[in-house]
Order: structure tokens, then C-alpha cells, then sequence
């Protein structure tokens, strides 16, 4: 009964599908307590000169804060300077706050990185056979994080890592700029962030993920660089961001091959809303082609686009081992209100045979195509509905009801009051 009528509760307050309300995880905040202890980087011998090596400092100073985790927890205040470091890790119930005129900066060599053993959903390094790079700033199985501060800088200087990897040069995978794994009730808000060697911010196995106004940026030239990853993961919102990537700026994904079928984890339940997205040689929007876990539920509404190669893009293959009786799942997906300028393909929905994406709906859509392109769309194994959405979509998408969009609506408002 109790569900009933929370369910008929959400179907009286319906979404207006071409509006400007929604009810999806965004409007779901994160609430943080205040933190009642803080130490500044410089207590533990740190030097923001942009020479000195502070990643003992760094460990330290977090080693010593994660005495306070059943006190309220504390804050690492990060001042202005130039705070150069190699890789470090979090704790929960922790406050990274970078002031402004605050940088911190990934070194250059990447000894100081130290390597890691592959995601589990991957069996490998994304790039290379076996292990990867430690990413710059970890969480492992953390709980109520928070990386903020009042427009601080993280910078991975990542061009010499692009260098290496255009050249070949690399015996494993790149790192990333952030990343937390198996993590939840993590907020990054405020920050600015730079020059990623891969990804930017890679939340995985990851729940309750709040990204919220934060710039995240890489030349056009920078190779399969990526800015907000979540994989694996649900519960997400990104919101009010300012992305311009080398290669894809938001990307879905859930695990690759065989590896993400047994891992098992989709990434679903996300918000993305408010956000200025550019992507020189990939997609503003991708969803794959790792997501061999499957993707569901996500909501994308009030978006720019500009100066991208593909607008959205849904892309997923079988592998040279695939099981025959496994295929990843990619549906309920719903975009509306989006605008987009100088883009070349406007979108890229490439399914296959055996699993089929569907429930895509695309409400009031008007991308602004650039004059390079010979067909805006392209589509094969993907059914949706489409209303208000120009240039005019593949015919696999132009089914026109509003009706069958809100309801994907409607049920991720009810997951949300649910969960």
C-alpha cells in the first residue's frame, strides 16, 4: 500500500517532459556536517614552490586526520602555492579544501605514481595488458569525502603522459586525476581541474556521487583524454560543470567483456543537468563502449554542446570471447532540452544484434550541425521516441510520444523516493 501510493503521489506531481522540472538525483543533495578539526598542508612540512616534492606531506597529513573519523572528521586545508606530489590517498570522513590560487600538481615522473593491479570489471589495463598507474588522488572504499575548496586547481600535467603514450612509450595504462573505487557520499564541488594524464575524475563501484560546479579542462590536441567517468556506479549527479576534453567529456561505462559481465554492477540511476560540454575528437555525451555491466536510468536535461565531433554517442561491440548468452543492456535513457553548436555528428546510437538499446527517448534537442557532415544521425539496433528534436532523427527514434518518455521519467523520480 505504502508503495501505491508513493506511486501515485509521483504520477500526480508528473515531470513536465518539455519543461524545465525534473525530480531525478540532482535535486537530491548531499548534506555534509562541518568539520570540527583542520590542518593546513604546510603543518607537515609541505612547500607550495612547484619544485618541492610533497607527497610524504600529503600522506602524512591525511594519516594523521584519519584520527578524527569518529570525531566529525577533519579538513586538509591546501593554501595558495604550487603544491607538487606524487600520488596520495584519502580517508573517510574527510575535507580536501584547496583555496583559491591553490594548485596542486602531479608530477612529471612517474615513479611517483606508483602502479596498481587492473579493475576487476576490466582484467586488464584499458590501454595495455596487465596493471596501470595509480591515479593522482585516491579513495578506496571511503565513506563522506569531500574535495572542494573556493576554485583551487588540481593539474595533472599530463603532457608528458600523452607524449608517451602517442609514442608508445608506456608499459602500463595511464593514471587518472581522480578516482574513487567502491566509495560512497563523495562530493566534488568548487575545484578546477586540469591537464589529466587519462580521466579526470573516475568514480567506480562507486554510490551516491555528487560533481557539482567544477571546470575540467584538456587541449583538443590531448589524446583520449576523458572528463567525468562514472562507471560502474549509481546514484550520480553532475550538475552545473563546465567540461572541454580531448576525447569524450562525460562518459558512461560499466565494465569490458567478460570481466564486466561477471563483475555484475551497472551503472545507473544519474542525473546530468546544466552543463557546457566540448569534445574535439569524441563525444559530449557517451554511453560505451565499455558497459559490458549494462547502463539504465539516466536522465540528462538542460545541456550545451559545442565545437564536439558527436553530440551523443551510444556505442558498445562484441569481443573475440563474448558469450553468446550475455549482452550488456543499455535503456531507459532520456536527454531533453539540449542545444548544441558547431557539432558534426549529432548522434552515434550503434547497437547490436543481439541486445538492442532501448527506451531512448530525446525531447527538445536542437544541435546546430557543422558543414563537415554527410549524415547527422546514425543509428542500427536502437529503438526510442523522439519529439521536438532537429536535424530530424534516424527513423528508429521518431516514434512521437511524450506520453512514453514521461514514464521513464516518472520511474526514475519513483527509484529516487525509493531508494
Amino acid at each position: 500500500m505504502a508503495v501505491a501510493l508513493l506511486l501515485l503521489w509521483v504520477l500526480c506531481n508528473a515531470i513536465r517532459v518539455n519543461g524545465e522540472e525534473s525530480n531525478g538525483q540532482c535535486d537530491h543533495k548531499l548534506k555534509f556536517n562541518p568539520r570540527p578539526h583542520s590542518v593546513s598542508i604546510q603543518e607537515f612540512g609541505a612547500i607550495g614552490d612547484g619544485k618541492t616534492l610533497n607527497t610524504i606531506a600529503f600522506r602524512n597529513a591525511i594519516f594523521y586526520l584519519k584520527s578524527f573519523a569518529d570525531k566529525g572528521g577533519a579538513q586538509l586545508y591546501v593554501p595558495p602555492g604550487q603544491w607538487l606530489t606524487g600520488s596520495f590517498n584519502l580517508t573517510s570522513h574527510l575535507t580536501l579544501f584547496l583555496e583559491k590560487d591553490a594548485i596542486i600538481l602531479g608530477s612529471q615522473d612517474p615513479s611517483h605514481w606508483g602502479i596498481v593491479e587492473p579493475l576487476p570489471s576490466y582484467g586488464r589495463g584499458i590501454e595495455l595488458p596487465g596493471r596501470r598507474y595509480r591515479s593522482l588522488v585516491n579513495g578506496y572504499m571511503l565513506r563522506d569525502v569531500v574535495i572542494t575548496g573556493d576554485n583551487g586547481t588540481i593539474d595533472g600535467q599530463g603532457s608528458v603522459w600523452w607524449e608517451w603514450f602517442t609514442s608508445h612509450s608506456l608499459n602500463y595504462t595511464r593514471p587518472h586525476l581522480v578516482e574513487f573505487v567502491s566509495s560512497e557520499y563523495v562530493l566534488v564541488s568548487n575545484i578546477s581541474l586540469l591537464n589529466a594524464p587519462a580521466y579526470n575524475i573516475h568514480p567506480v563501484y562507486c554510490s551516491n556521487v555528487h560533481i557539482h560546479n567544477i571546470s575540467v579542462y584538456a587541449p583538443p590536441e590531448s589524446p583520449y583524454t576523458v572528463g567525468i567517468v562514472p562507471d560502474s556506479s549509481d546514484n550520480i549527479c553532475i550538475e552545473d560543470c563546465n567540461i572541454s576534453m580531448g576525447h569524450d567529456a562525460i562518459a558512461f561505462k560499466s565494465g569490458w567483456d567478460e570481466y564486466g559481465i561477471a563483475y555484475g554492477r551497472p551503472t545507473t540511476i544519474a542525473h546530468v543537468r546544466r552543463v557546457d560540454l566540448r569534445s574535439s575528437t569524441g563525444s559530449s555525451l557517451a554511453f560505451g563502449s565499455e558497459m559490458s555491466g549494462g547502463i539504465s536510468d539516466i536522465l540528462v536535461e538542460e545541456v550545451h554542446l559545442y565545437d564536439s565531433l558527436t553530440g551523443i554517442e551510444f556505442r558498445t561491440t562484441t569481443d573475440d570471447k563474448f558469450d553468446p548468452d550475455a549482452f550488456p543492456v543499455l535503456e531507459k535513457i532520456t536527454l531533453q532540452n539540449i542545444i548544441g553548436t558547431n557539432i558534426t555528428i549529432a548522434g552515434n546510437f550503434k547497437g547490436i544484434e543481439e541486445s538492442p538499446f532501448t527506451f531512448i527517448c530525446l525531447s527538445n534537442i536542437s544541435l546546430s550541425i557543422n558543414s563537415t557532415s554527410l549524415s547527422p544521425w546514425q543509428c542500427s539496433y536502437v529503438s526510442g521516441f523522439s519529439e521536438s528534436v532537429f536535424p530530424e532523427p534516424c527513423p528508429e527514434l521518431m516514434n512521437s510520444s511524450t506520453s512514453s518518455c514521461g514514464i521513464l521519467m516518472l520511474e526514475l523520480q519513483f527509484y529516487n523516493i525509493i531508494l
